[in-house]
């Protein structure tokens, strides 16, 4: 830790010289400002001073009568829509967010050809270089939005279009999926805690192909110090390598759902069904459907020269979820943690080709395991 991370902070209440203890203003807190006060009787004394700082910051909640299944809060304004250079090529859905794709039959797989192969390879070679800068990026002090602004930034430095901006008006160039978000965050203003757990969902267009990953990181000490959140992580992280380790030609789509419960079910820990994998190539979302829960009746078998994702979403309570009024959004709803890891796969004639795999200064590595949960905290 360096000199300056190590200084205790000072408590900002109203001629207060005291250091700052863990009492945080709760309406700083629920827009996602540190303001940590030395007392309870500091914080009053201030308080008529201190709740001015509330207006001048700007940010607020956008949804403030929408009841929140967890603690997380939106912290708006989202700063300006981010933009690409011309000279960049853009998906169909740039310009009025609408992605126009032919109609797609569930078992009419696309079988790539050798030139497709390596432009697959290609995106998502610079997909993973796009994820682990952002991964290095999220700590503690930073927003979702910075975030954000790395990702689109990485793109274009690749002459890449960042596929999620404005596909469905989707108002951000990457999803980032705090806590009890399951997917589809938007990036915003709120900053980063520590003991918050991150997904960082990157994809790319380039060269006519997009790539698709997203892994889930521990955001400061506190994070990784949890159990339920390294129980959560971890068990989420080995779901994915659990199903990636059955692909292979012939093998049943729907079979990685099976593996992916199953394993979820030794840690207690549920299986989001509304969200699946997908064909992903030339275009973005395509067949297959890739189910992650057991029992699921996925259309199909793998095939050599086919590429899709699995990317499974486990959480530490119910599997059902809700969606906040921004339409994107969905998260958990009891509230409780969500984590989820995606790699983009190639069928091969023998196996499975990791197009998106880590690279081994990536940041974000496994840590070490806890024993099997015992107290059934499930939920179904």
């Amino acid at each position: 830790m360096d000199q300056e991370a190590a200084q205790p902070r000072k408590c900002p209440g109203l001629n207060c010289e005291n250091d700052a203890s863990t009492l945080q203003c709760p309406k700083c807190k629920e827009m996602g400002v540190e303001s940590f006060f030395c007392s309870q009787d500091c914080f009053k004394r201030s308080w008529a001073e201190h709740k001015t700082l509330h207006k001048k910051s700007g940010h607020y909640n956008p949804f403030p009568t929408y009841r929140f299944t967890g603690p997380l809060r939106p912290v708006y304004p989202l700063s300006l829509k981010r933009e690409v250079p011309k000279s960049i090529p853009h998906p169909e859905w740039s310009q009025d967010g609408i992605p126009r794709y032919p109609y797609v039959r569930k078992n009419n797989v696309q079988i790539l050809d050798e030139k497709g192969i390596a432009g697959m390879r290609k995106v998502c070679r610079l997909s993973r270089e796009v994820l682990d800068i952002a991964a290095a990026a999220a700590k503690p002090g930073v927003t979702t939005d910075y975030i954000d602004e790395i990702v689109h930034n990485a793109c274009i430095e690749r002459k890449a279009y960042p596929s999620p901006l404005n596909y469905n008006h989707f108002p951000k160039s990457v999803c980032t999926s705090v806590n009890e978000v399951i997917c589809h965050g938007i990036p915003d203003q709120r900053v980063l805690q520590d003991g918050d757990i991150l997904n960082i969902d990157v994809s790319l267009y380039h060269e006519g192909y997009h790539g698709d990953l997203n892994e889930t990181y521990y955001i400061g000490d506190k994070a990784r110090a949890d159990p339920d959140n390294v129980r959560l992580i971890e068990t989420t992280r080995q779901c994915l390598q659990k199903s990636i380790d059955h692909v292979k030609p012939g093998v049943k789509i729907g079979d990685f759902g099976d593996i992916i419960e199953k394993h979820a079910k030794t840690q207690n820990l549920g299986v989001v069904k509304t969200y699946c994998g997908h064909g992903v190539n030339s275009l973005f979302h395509c067949a297959p459907n890739v189910p992650h829960y057991a029992k699921n009746k996925a259309v199909g078998r793998c095939k050599a020269g086919m590429t899709f994702t699995i990317e499974p979403m486990i959480c530490l309570g119910t599997y059902r979820d809700e969606t906040w009024p921004d339409d994107w959004t969905a998260v958990t709803a009891d509230g409780r943690r969500s984590a989820q890891f995606e790699h983009t796969l190639l069928v091969t004639e023998t196996g499975v080709e990791v197009l998106t795999a880590r690279l081994p200064d990536s940041p974000g590595e496994p840590i070490e395991f806890p024993p099997p949960a015992t107290n059934g905290e499930t939920k179904v």
